[in-house]
């Protein structure tokens, strides 16, 4: 490993985290003004940071090419920044584009949330910078505030039009609880998921299949969807009650007709799931998960052979549920586990993966953890 002080010449002024996350349930509401249920991973991207006065933005990963990338923070624009460092220099431009003159930095990075695998490792890189410049600056933004900025960062900056799940999730978490978010108006609320207590494990799959959201099928989704809503006179598909998605699936295009029906039926599934949270009975999220698998496999056909196959090994072995979680075109594939079938699930997996000639999967159990935050 590569320290602060061997790529800076100095020591940095603190250390920040924020985490990835795994979605327990709402995909692709988010930017339908939905509701989510997502917790935050104990993996997360680290930043040492140092801020400098004249205007400079230097980043450095252990993740990268060995290189620092150095960039004016006066000139920053979208479009003007390649690979991974316009993640960074996005939320700096972004809190520069909301009022807030904030200068350069030196950056070193360390991230252990794997990359392109849906669990929102950009969204990690993005809110670590805005903890470090909140806190260095001493800006008046609470996290939901530096969220919103980070998802305009990735949105404006970046070029990809995510919904503000990933950035609230990572800025928003807390240790031993999902979060409830309404991304309507942001509400949130923290319920209580402690897994282990009632014998269940939490597994998740990584297909190592890679998602790039910003090739452009992201986007389609997202203006098919507002395009529907446009159609049936409402705001959000948020706005659509399920007892009228027949009637309104019958008024649509054939080709915008699966995506409503996604929509609606997973906010339905998000307060099902938060229901059987409240009330304890966390085994009965495995079903709720394989059926909003079978909606993003069927209706909004953002899934891909591995991740079908992962989630029908898994529940062939004794999972109790599972489905695809992130944005989808592969990425990674939770599970709902009895802690004693949890060795045969993975077995099973891996197996089916090796039989169909995939690469290995990677796995490793979640639990809910915290969200963004000063380390040192």
């Amino acid at each position: 490993m590569t320290d602060f002080q061997s790529v800076h010449g100095a020591a940095p002024t603190g250390v920040w985290a924020a985490p990835g996350r795994v979605n327990l349930i709402g995909e692709h509401t988010d930017y339908n003004d939905g509701f989510v249920l997502p917790i935050a991973l104990p993996h997360a991207a680290k930043a040492a940071v140092r801020l400098r006065t004249d205007g400079l933005l230097r980043l450095w990963s252990e993740q990268g090419d060995g290189q620092v990338t150095e960039l004016e923070v006066e000139g920053l624009a979208p479009g003007s920044v390649e690979g991974w460092a316009k993640y960074p220099a996005g939320v700096v431009w972004a809190l520069r584009e909301a009022g807030y003159l904030v200068g350069g930095a030196d950056f070193w990075f360390d991230s252990d949330v794997p990359g392109g695998a849906g669990l929102s490792s950009s969204a990690a890189l993005e809110c670590v910078v805005a903890t470090a410049y909140r806190d260095l600056y001493d800006l008046p933004l609470g996290n939901a505030d530096l969220a919103q900025l980070a998802q305009y960062a990735e949105n404006a900056f970046v070029g990809v039009p995510c919904g503000v799940m990933d950035q609230m999730a990572s800025m928003c978490c807390s240790e031993g609880n999902a979060l409830v978010l309404d991304t309507r108006d942001l509400t949130q609320r923290q319920v209580p998921l402690d897994l282990a207590a009632r014998g269940l494990r939490l597994l998740v799959i990584d297909t190592r299949v890679k998602h790039d959201l910003a090739d452009g099928a992201y986007a389609e989704l997202r203006a098919g969807c507002e395009k529907a809503a446009e159609l049936l006179g409402l705001a959000a598909l948020r706005d659509l009650a399920p007892e009228d998605l027949a009637d309104a699936l019958d008024r649509l295009p054939d080709e915008l007709a699966p995506l409503v029906a996604h929509v609606v039926t997973e906010d339905a599934r998000v307060e099902q799931a938060v229901a059987l949270l409240d009330a304890g009975e966390f085994a009965g999220l495995g079903p709720v998960l394989t059926a909003g698998h079978a909606s993003l496999r069927d209706d909004y056909r953002v899934s891909c052979p591995e991740t079908d196959l992962a989630v029908s090994a898994a529940v062939e072995a004794g999972a109790l549920g599972a489905r695809m979680t992130g944005g989808g075109f592969g990425g990674s594939v939770i599970a709902l586990v009895g802690e004693q079938e949890l060795a045969a699930v993975e077995a099973a997996v891996r197996a089916a993966f090796e039989a169909a000639g995939y690469a290995e999967p990677r796995t490793f159990t979640a639990v809910p953890s915290a969200g963004a935050r000063r380390l040192s």
